[in-house]
């Protein structure tokens, strides 16, 4: 079976946690021994998160003002190669000596117009108390919103139209390569009148990315793995209830956060529209579960 694993930024760096290197490290250890659990038997290709991580970046970035700050999609490329380089490592020392392993710089392209530029909604960076948080937002120029109790940056969002390295993932994938790749929903570019590319100032949905990446990799399943146990009704409140199953005739009526839940469900609702096969959201703990089908919220036709 094919596998796309989407991992969250915060599997990779817990919430409240300080931005090291080692606490990535220690986490992203877990994440590649979790994810040998179901590569036996199975193809599969990883995407992943990089909110925290782009968001250290900007600030180290910002710290140094002899030059001028580094733009989101350079700090993006940079947190790729990061997060891919450790991957790439922790996954090689607890997979077999022969499996071969490949991190892909990816660009995704945007449109230049699409209204996200508008109103920023995606998370990057740590938390902050309000205080502190409005407190940066009036120094450095930046949009915040809350995020569960914190409050967080927030930068626009795109949609992702074509991932640009798709061919080259595939045909990586075709010679049993685990790839790891669309790091961040990739590096937001944009090509002009003149097919010349350029760089944007944002941040792709991870997930609405790896919907998109599985569908063209003919993946048979897409797991979202993050650090809750799946997709809640009622969330918040004492009648919350996990949902074993979603149909994505369903997704539409479901009141769920735009930072956080939302592009989750609505990336696998994408991925199951655009091959009849089933998506997973849940916690990468469960992994081996979520495959299996017995964990998670599976979102189905």
């Amino acid at each position: 079976m094919k596998i796309l694993v989407a991992l969250g930024g915060n599997a990779l760096l817990k919430r409240g946690e300080p931005l090291t290197a080692t606490n990535q490290r220690a986490n992203i250890n877990i994440a590649a021994e979790r994810i040998s659990r179901i590569t036996d038997d199975n193809q599969v290709v990883i995407a992943h998160g990089n909110g925290p991580q782009v968001g250290l970046l900007a600030l180290q970035s910002a710290a140094y003002t002899d030059v001028e700050p580094y733009p989101l999609d350079v700090l993006g490329a940079e947190s790729e190669a990061m997060i891919g380089y450790m991957l790439e490592q922790e996954l090689g020392n607890v997979l077999p000596q022969e499996q071969r392993i490949a991190t892909v710089l990816t660009m995704t392209e945007v449109d230049p117009k699409d209204p996200a530029f508008d109103n920023p909604t995606k998370f990057i960076g740590p938390v902050y108390d309000e205080d502190t948080a409005n407190a940066m937002a009036e120094q450095k120029g930046w949009s915040v919103k809350p995020d569960g109790p914190y409050f967080r940056r927030v930068v626009p969002s795109p949609l992702p139209q074509r991932i640009i390295e798709q061919e080259v993932i595939n045909h990586l994938v075709e010679k049993n390569v685990l790839v790891i790749c669309a790091g961040g929903g990739g590096i937001p570019t944009y090509i002009d009148e003149n097919q010349k590319l350029h760089g944007v100032e944002a941040v792709i949905d991870k997930d609405l990315c790896s919907a998109l990446l599985a569908e063209n990799l003919d993946a048979d399943l897409l797991v979202i793995a993050t650090d809750v146990d799946g997709v809640y009704a009622d969330w918040g409140t004492p009648d919350q209830r996990k949902l074993d199953e979603v149909k994505i005739a369903d997704v539409d009526a479901m009141d769920l956060a735009a930072g956080s839940m939302g592009p989750k469900v609505q990336a696998a609702r994408n991925f199951v529209e655009g091959t009849g096969k089933r998506a997973v959201i849940g916690a990468l703990s469960d992994i081996e579960l979520l495959v299996a089908g017995t964990a998670g919220t599976s979102v189905v036709a």
